[in-house]
């Protein structure tokens, strides 16, 4: 299983589930309720966004399997350590 952040575009199955969701946020809050912060946020996958009510909040725990890594560059480098920091302290 990958250890830390998952970067956007990574492609998951959460427990319970039974079809894959995409990341594409990470330390994400609720519209409504910005005093709980979330490790991810996703869509369907391969869907997409289809409906702003069918984004998926969950964290770390809740994924089963990873089946994709998403992409990486030196600002994901430098982003997702700082994201892993920030989720630690949540």
């Amino acid at each position: 299983m990958w250890k830390g952040v998952l970067p956007i575009g990574s492609v998951v199955l959460l427990k319970g589930g039974d079809r894959k969701v995409m990341i594409c946020g990470v330390c994400v809050t609720k519209e409504d309720d910005d005093s709980r912060v979330f490790d991810y946020s996703g869509v369907l996958y391969p869907d997409g966004l289809e409906d702003p009510d069918k984004l998926y909040l969950f964290n770390r725990d809740s994924i089963e399997q990873v089946f994709y890594v998403g992409y990486m560059d030196e600002n994901s480098e430098e982003f997702l350590p700082q994201a892993e920091k920030m989720l630690g302290e949540k």
